[in-house]
Order: structure tokens, then sequence, then C-alpha cells
């Protein structure tokens, strides 16, 4: 198959980049853009150019926001005493789509992970220790993913923060609406595990 004309190949490229994206996709979304120019290409390109001059981590929870601080951390009403930790970004837009978490977010920038060469100084961890005082934080709830990466950072900042603020982590098992034949066994067990009286 021959490469597109010079630019429309360079934004192929990239596009087929973008996760979720593979060269058939980003060649397929990219002449459909090319046929939608005004309505689609010019406003997505204009989009682009103001994210990417505006755009900005928020400077107390590294939430991305176009100013110093996030809109989550400029509510005075989200100011409760509780921080939710949660690895990247993604993860705070999870949380806030399930509208079920009314305190403020602390963004990691990663987990610690000894085959990628992470630390605990590669991460916002000292922030995290600043902000306890600065907010009067009462509880600090770890969000962070079940994998092994994930609970060695909840492990170590649990470790880090005892004695200053009261640390608890989302429960773990069966998902609402979940059917115990389509999970797997570390699902059982942590539901096993996390079981409560009814």
């Amino acid at each position: 198959m021959t490469d597109a004309p010079g630019g429309i190949q360079t934004l192929i490229d990239l596009m087929a980049r973008l996760p979720g994206l593979g060269p058939r996709s980003a060649r397929r979304a990219v002449l459909m853009m090319l046929k939608k120019r005004g309505q689609v290409m010019a406003p997505l390109a204009q989009a682009m150019a103001e994210v990417a001059l505006n755009a900005r981590d928020c400077l107390r929870c590294g939430n991305i926001s176009d100013s110093d601080l996030c809109p989550i951390c400029r509510d005075d009403r989200r100011a409760n005493g509780e921080i939710c930790v949660v690895e990247d970004v993604a993860d705070l837009w999870a949380m806030e789509r399930g509208r079920a978490f009314g305190g403020r977010y602390h963004v990691l920038g990663g987990t610690l992970s000894a085959l990628d060469a992470v630390g605990p100084e590669d991460l916002r961890l000292p922030k995290l220790v600043e902000r306890l005082a600065e907010e009067e934080v009462r509880e600090v709830i770890l969000a962070l993913n079940a994998t092994v990466d994930g609970q060695t950072t909840a492990h170590y900042i649990a470790d880090l923060l005892e004695g200053r603020v009261r640390v608890t982590s989302l429960a773990q098992g069966v998902p609402v609406g979940g059917e115990l034949d389509h999970l797997d066994d570390g699902t059982i067990g942590a539901a096993l595990r996390a079981r409560r009286s009814v």
C-alpha cells in the first residue's frame, strides 16, 4: 500500500500513536476528517492548539487544568478533609464520573516500579505530605489499581502516612451487576476477604 501524500501521512502516523488507534484506524479517521474539514478538522485543530497552549498540571493536586488550580481544588465545598490518591488523571476522571466522592484528589503521576526504575522521588509524594498540614486532612483514601505496582505503592504510602492521618483504600471485589461465574479468582478472593455483615 502506498503512503498518503506528505503532511497527510504525517498526520496518519501521529494519530496511529494514540491509544486504541492503529495505522488502519488512524487512516480511516484522517480520511473522515479530510471529508469534513469545516465541521471536524478545523475545530479539532483549533481545540488542539488551545489545549497545547493552555493546559497545565494543577499546582495542588496534579489534575489537568487551564489555570494554576483545577476546578476541584478551587471549590471550597470540596475541602472536607478527604484526599483521594490516584495514579493518574484518567483515574481521577473515572472517580469523578461516578460522582460518589466529594473531596479533593492527589495525582501521583505513576506507581512505584522496580522494573521501570520508578522510586518514591519520581512520584508526587512530597507534595501529598505537604498537603496534610496545609489542608487539615483527616483521611487519605488510596484509589490505586489492584496491580502489583499499585498495591506496592499503596503499602508505601500507608507506611509513609502512618500516625499522621487515617489511611483507607477502596474496597475490592464483586462489581455491581457482576456474576461470580465471570470473575477471576483474585477478584473473588478480594471480595471474600472484604465481606461485611448484612
